[in-house]
């Protein structure tokens, strides 16, 4: 049976993925900053501050002493926040790229030694360009940085698949903490999930845009 390790799977699009993958019929691996409410949809499930690389560290330790070779990774944690340059808190800055980009790192490097040979990794990012609004530096920022980092590690390790997908307005309760209104057509979650399983399935390499099909 395939195995898939999912990092961030409390937020919409996680728990979007962790049951699409489940509904497949593989075996999830769920690790979320709070895991209280989690899906039972999950085989095996951890609780960590993705950017704190001891806790990350434990969850890999755990999931090695299993013996579990996963097949697919996927971080769908993040965090986002409005603020104008001259006015941001640097605590704040820092803790949006710690969240988006840092803990990208964090757990890849704790999980690439779990993965098979030729495990799929999908890193959810983000259409940074459409994002470039006062107030999102950070956020944006932090997603550019994403995507450079997937093309080097491409190269690093050509056995495996990178795949950054990068949805439009999804309807999460990232909105809520941007002075910016929802768009009438948002893409649910379980769209994305769907999309991240046709792009395994399709062996898909690079970036895959979503954007313009939030009414699909």
């Amino acid at each position: 049976m395939k195995k898939v390790l999912i990092w961030g799977c409390e937020g919409g699009i996680g728990r979007a993925i962790l049951s699409e993958f489940d509904r497949q019929g593989w075996q999830v691996a769920g690790a979320a900053r709070q895991i209280t409410g989690l899906s039972a949809d999950a085989d095996w499930t951890y609780e960590a501050d993705f950017r704190d690389p001891e806790q990350v560290r434990v969850v890999a330790e755990d999931l090695r002493q299993r013996n579990l070779g996963f097949d697919a990774f996927v971080f769908a944690g993040g965090d986002i926040g409005a603020a104008k340059v001259r006015e941001a808190d640097p605590d704040r800055w820092e803790q949006i790229l710690d969240n988006n980009l840092t803990a990208v790192f964090q757990t890849l490097h704790a999980s690439l030694p779990l993965l098979v040979e030729e495990a799929h990794v999908f890193l959810l990012g983000a259409v940074s360009e459409r994002l470039q609004l006062p107030g999102l530096t950070a956020y944006v920022a932090a997603k550019a940085g994403l995507e450079a980092m997937a093309v080097a590690l491409r190269k690093e390790d050509r056995q495996k698949k990178f795949s950054v997908i990068r949805p439009g307005a999804v309807d999460t309760d990232l909105w809520d903490k941007v002075p910016f209104k929802k768009p009438a057509h948002t893409y649910p979650p379980a769209k994305v999930a769907e999309k991240i399983w046709q792009a395994y399935q399709e062996g898909h390499q690079g970036t895959l845009d979503l954007l313009g099909e939030s009414d699909a």
